[in-house]
């Protein structure tokens, strides 16, 4: 039942921090006034994105957080961070089938930001930067991942738009829970049961320029 809990409120947390950070690109986006944007830039903000997503989370897994005294729930520590880790391959996993498809459309993808082995590269840095907190809890502490907490927590305990991110919350559980089922089923015949998006689409438009998979613009869009 813990763990149930926890996956449903990560979920939550997941799509009200991607809520804001969908307002932190709109306000890059305008300041670089439609400047067409170079990989490495693309992925140098998204990396601050994913850092600030482990810090966030590992935030969630503190019973105690004043100094010196660090109290961690250990309970929740390791299943988050799989939980964590399995969501970023999971956005890695869409971001190939969109591109994917895009290929049976078009001539060419040298337009298309995207490079797998950096993709890859990031999700191990935040692996390895969760762990590295576990140690080091001291430095999860700073103001932007504080206010990114106050402000999740604020949005989560309202009536109305704390209500709609419970919904999403709670589709994160359903997927979850049939990767975890696809896993075992794997592991068992060899072969998955289903295939499971772990993206829930608040809504689409045509030209793909929308709030999509919990929380992020797509990052094809920082480049046009």
């Amino acid at each position: 039942m813990e763990l149930i809990n926890l996956i449903f409120r990560l979920g939550v947390l997941f799509a009200i921090y991607g809520f804001l950070w969908f307002f932190i690109e709109l306000l890059l986006q305008v300041l670089i006034g439609g400047r067409k944007r170079a990989l490495g830039e693309i992925y140098l903000i998204k990396t601050v994105k994913y850092l600030f997503l482990v810090n966030v989370t590992f935030l969630f897994c503190l019973d105690q957080m004043d100094e010196p005294v660090y109290q961690i729930n250990y309970a929740n520590l390791i299943p988050s961070l799989i939980i964590l880790i399995v969501y970023f391959l999971g956005k890695l996993q869409k971001k190939e089938q969109r591109i994917q498809m895009m290929a049976n459309f078009t001539q060419g993808m040298n337009d298309v930001p995207f490079n797998r082995q950096w993709e890859m590269t990031l999700i191990l840095i935040c692996g390895i930067s969760f762990t590295g907190l576990m140690f080091y809890p001291q430095f999860s502490e700073n103001a932007i991942s504080a206010w990114f907490r106050q402000t999740i927590l604020q949005i989560e305990n309202s009536f109305f738009i704390g209500f709609i991110f419970k919904v999403i919350g709670f589709f994160f559980l359903m997927s979850m829970f049939f990767k975890m089922l696809n896993a075992l089923n794997y592991i068992i015949s060899g072969k998955p049961m289903m295939n499971v998006r772990t993206g829930f689409s608040t809504k689409r438009g045509s030209n793909d320029d929308s709030f999509d998979d919990f929380e992020e613009i797509d990052d094809n869009k920082l480049s046009e």
